[in-house]
């Protein structure tokens, strides 16, 4: 992000920070001055997951599922999946690939990315950076057991994350995945809602990503339609590591990363 300072400004603050007397009058205008800027500055550089990408005129979205509970619909919606020719998203806990690899086995098979959802679903804000790597690393090497894959995409469990978290994910080599667009599938408003929630929410449009979770009652009878109803709208649907940026990327203050060919800003993580 480029910010502009007018040449009025620097010579107020000029003035202060030398003690000028012709500015010291102008002291109390300091804030009113460089306030919007200085808090532009900050918001730019307050680290984020991502929350959405900036695709241009590429009409894309991802679609994602947490699973850290129960497995029952895992079936069905692979089924409602493949019927609509899309691969989506599943941010596994490691106690569910413990408890469910047969079924983490038949997602992986079915062609949907794999990512991290944490080993133990912890409160990660509340977590040392060490504590988070090691849930975040914990949840790694059962999946790789497993498949034989380096998952490389984590959302934090609860949607928390500070400073901490992101710094953890980024040593553990993941970059860290939130949504823009959620179905809120888990309070159980009812299947006409999960599809409205979806289709008409404010903020979907051009690289959105869109939350589920895999055991929520109503997502298997409202997913097909709201699936028919993206791609209606001239969304293509993609996994999210189709979906973002690996390298030159930064994130505007919105969680939105925006691809940056020169290279302004690349924050790869580095396993």
């Amino acid at each position: 992000m480029k910010t502009k300072i007018s040449a009025k400004k620097i010579i107020c603050v000029l003035g202060i920070v030398i003690g000028c007397t012709i500015c010291a009058a102008a002291r109390p205008c300091l804030m009113e001055l460089i306030a919007p800027e200085a808090a532009a500055v900050a918001a730019a550089s307050k680290k984020l997951p991502i929350y959405c990408v900036d695709t241009g005129t590429s009409k894309k979205v991802a679609v994602s599922f947490d699973a850290a509970w129960g497995a029952d619909d895992t079936d069905e919606l692979l089924e409602i999946l493949k019927n609509n020719d899309v691969h989506a998203t599943f941010f596994l806990c490691g106690y569910w690939v413990d408890k469910y690899p047969e079924e983490v086995k038949k997602i992986y098979e079915a062609g949907h990315d794999i990512g991290n959802h944490s080993s133990t679903h912890p409160h990660s804000s509340q977590l040392s950076l060490e504590e988070n790597k090691q849930n975040i690393m914990g949840a790694h090497e059962k999946v790789k057991n497993l498949l034989g894959i380096d998952m490389n995409l984590y959302r934090p469990p609860f949607g928390e994350y500070n400073d901490t978290v992101l710094d953890a994910a980024k040593e553990c080599g993941y970059y860290p995945i939130q949504w823009d667009v959620d179905s809120l599938d888990w309070k159980e408003y009812g299947v006409q809602d999960e599809i409205n929630r979806v289709l008409n929410h404010k903020a979907l449009g051009n690289g959105s990503i869109i939350l589920f979770h895999n055991d929520a009652k109503y997502t298997p009878d409202a997913l097909d339609t709201i699936l028919k109803g993206l791609k209606e709208k001239g969304y293509e649907i993609v996994p999210v590591s189709e979906l973002i940026y690996k390298d030159n990327y930064y994130m505007n203050h919105e969680g939105r990363q925006i691809y940056s060919p020169e290279g302004e800003t690349s924050a790869a993580p580095a396993r």
